[in-house]
């Protein structure tokens, strides 16, 4: 008698207990980047199932004054570390620019995933480059970093305030409302908009008057600390969430951000500083280059440093304190900081 072999029998993975609640903003960046690191959890782990939560921020709410005149540091993130530590979501989403240096009590920065470019974008009305805009022309944008970078590259440009979401403040420039407008580079690639002039002739602009993007050069500006970077922040004592989220980490990544986070931190100011930094990773070497100006370009004061990866934090604050050395603290000063 011949014996069949039986075929394998192919099993679907069985399903987590219950769904993993990932708490996010609701601007379509936010979804975005939180559908983003839904769909890698549940390509690590077949079988889970993410649930977006979408929670209103403080950020959001508040939207006629600039936001380093209300909130300081966290103003996108406070409701949400608020339902992390009440229980009613499991993890939550960040730009990890827009995350304070610290967490709260209870809470910790589970995975740091990879990074998209570091670079900003000036979007500017019609064809001209930033360098050829009349004198007088404004550009809004409300990071003090991006202006004081910017005052002492192009001195006759001027600055107004501008909120909204990316697509708002296409929008706006698109409408001549403003000569241009800065934004991260990593937003625009997520959302698409890298093709900004079709994308804001698609969102209502004059006829004839579509936008364009300029990248522009880390040797012309220096972006925050952790742009382009994505945080996971969960509860400190969750240990299933801690276990799933190790599949998202990236160490490279995550050394080139503390060395800038921890930069920031000894410099004594939140998210609204106007300092950039960047991290690169060459072999087992970290090189940081830091920059602390006036949001007005009269005083820019630049560090540049190297270690060991394993040294990252060490890095950032030794570049702080030769930024301080070098006239940073004189800077403070006029900042009140």
């Amino acid at each position: 008698m011949t014996m069949r072999k039986r075929k394998p029998e192919t099993r679907n993975p069985r399903p987590e207990s219950r769904p993993l609640r990932l708490g996010t903003r609701a601007s379509s960046l936010a979804l975005t980047q939180s559908r983003y690191v839904a769909n890698l959890l549940e390509k690590a782990r077949p079988g889970l199932r993410v649930e977006l939560v979408e929670i209103t921020t403080t950020g959001d709410v508040v939207r006629g004054k600039p936001l380093r005149s209300f909130g300081g540091a966290g103003v996108f993130v406070k409701e949400l570390e608020s339902a992390l530590l009440a229980g009613r979501v499991d993890l939550a989403v960040h730009s990890l620019k827009d995350l304070p240096t610290r967490q709260p009590n209870g809470l910790v920065i589970g995975a740091i995933s990879g990074r998209e470019d570091t670079r900003d974008v000036a979007i500017i009305r019609g064809s001209r480059r930033l360098q050829d805009l009349p004198p007088g022309s404004v550009i809004g944008s409300g990071s003090l970093r991006r202006r004081g970078q910017l005052k002492a590259k192009y001195p006759h440009l001027e600055f107004a305030e501008i909120r909204g979401n990316v697509e708002t403040r296409i929008r706006k420039v698109a409408e001549g409302q403003y000569a241009g407008t800065i934004l991260a580079r990593a937003g625009l690639k997520r959302l698409g908009l890298l093709g900004v002039a079709r994308a804001s002739r698609a969102r209502g602009s004059r006829a004839g008057c579509p936008c364009h993007a300029q990248v522009l050069s880390h040797a012309v500006m220096l972006p925050a600390p952790g742009q382009g970077a994505l945080a996971v922040e969960c509860r400190a004592h969750d240990v299933r969430v801690r276990r799933l989220l190790k599949a998202l980490h990236n160490p490279l990544v995550a050394a080139c951000v503390t060395a800038e986070r921890a930069a920031l931190e000894a410099l004594g100011g939140g998210c609204h500083l106007p300092f950039g930094a960047l991290g690169t990773v060459s072999g087992q070497t970290l090189r940081l280059r830091g920059v602390l100006c006036m949001p007005d370009g009269s005083a820019i004061v630049r560090a540049e440093a190297s270690a060991p990866v394993a040294k990252a934090r060490n890095l950032g604050r030794n570049a702080a304190r030769e930024i301080l050395a070098q006239g940073g603290r004189n800077v403070l000063e006029q900042l009140h900081v």
